[in-house]
């Protein structure tokens, strides 16, 4: 008997495993298999090239240009994705009339479509779009927002920060329920006003949510794929295309497929070392003893 009790967690943990190891495990050593080898020449019969692949996207211009702009990226869409939600969330929290109405409205744009809100903005950006019309109410010259090297990528990455807002205002929500309303008590004796008793109570307590967040947020706009293949195709110039966007490119456009795993990999390499300063920042007293 105590010998099923002893194993029954791990029974309990195998349809989690299969479900890693066929769509996370196998295709991970399989990229990093297909990034040595040489697909360039054909993509039945691949040669063995070894690094040769990692050693010439270094070499290469565009792959500078692409990490830039994916970093560009984050930049612009994590902090906005961090913090307003944030925001959002403790308003929200409040007590007011018609709080369920206006969680409806904020969290509405996570249920539409990526393609669809690309679209829709693609329209809102046009060159008599939205936009530009209200631009020209204030005798302001139009801006080129999806064909101007200086605004494209900000303009994709506003799509971004919209879709995201809601979602993580509810993941905030959430970690907001679990503050104990006796510190928030005692704040207010304290004579804490709005943003005092927030910053001093609320960040303090729901740090873990921030750094889950943060983490998110930061894994997504660095994977960002959908609202540059809607919008701009990496254009112009290069100026939009991240490195999803070019691994993309790479293995479906121009079939090189080890040069693309090559550029996965090196993906997966940012993406971690972005995700561990995230948590080391946020949780460093956690760690202290590593």
């Amino acid at each position: 008997m105590n010998y099923y009790k002893k194993y029954t967690p791990y029974l309990f943990l195998l349809p989690a495993f299969a479900v890693l190891l066929v769509f996370f495990f196998i295709p991970f050593f399989q990229t990093i298999g297909l990034s040595f080898f040489d697909y360039s020449s054909s993509i039945y019969e691949p040669s063995f090239s070894g690094f040769e692949n990692y050693v010439k996207l270094f070499k290469e211009p565009i792959f500078y240009q692409v990490m830039f702009n994916t970093f560009m990226y984050l930049v612009i869409a994590v902090p906005f994705l961090v913090v307003f939600p944030l925001f959002i969330a403790i308003l929200i929290n409040q007590k007011i009339r018609g709080i369920t109405l206006y969680k409806i409205l904020i969290y509405f744009p996570v249920i539409v479509s990526i393609v669809v809100a690309a679209i829709a903005f693609k329209w809102i950006y046009a060159s008599e779009g939205v936009f530009n019309y209200l631009l020209s109410l204030l005798h302001i010259e139009p801006i080129g927002w999806l064909v101007d090297t200086k605004w494209a990528l900000f303009s994709v990455a506003l799509v971004t920060v919209w879709k995201g807002i809601g979602y993580y205002m509810m993941i905030y929500l959430a970690s907001l329920m679990s503050v104990p309303q006796d510190l928030y008590e005692a704040a207010d004796i304290d004579g804490a006003n709005f943003i005092q008793k927030h910053l001093t109570v609320t960040v303090p307590h729901i740090m873990p949510t921030i750094a889950l967040v943060s983490t998110i947020s930061t894994i997504s706009a660095m994977k960002v794929f959908a609202e540059i293949y809607v919008m701009t195709k990496g254009g112009p110039l290069n100026s939009s295309k991240t490195i999803v966007y070019y691994i993309y490119e790479r293995a479906f456009e121009n079939l090189d497929l080890g040069y693309a795993s090559a550029l996965a990999v090196i993906l997966l390499i940012v993406v971690m070392f972005f995700s561990l300063i995230n948590i080391f920042c946020f949780e460093k007293n956690k760690y202290n003893d590593i």
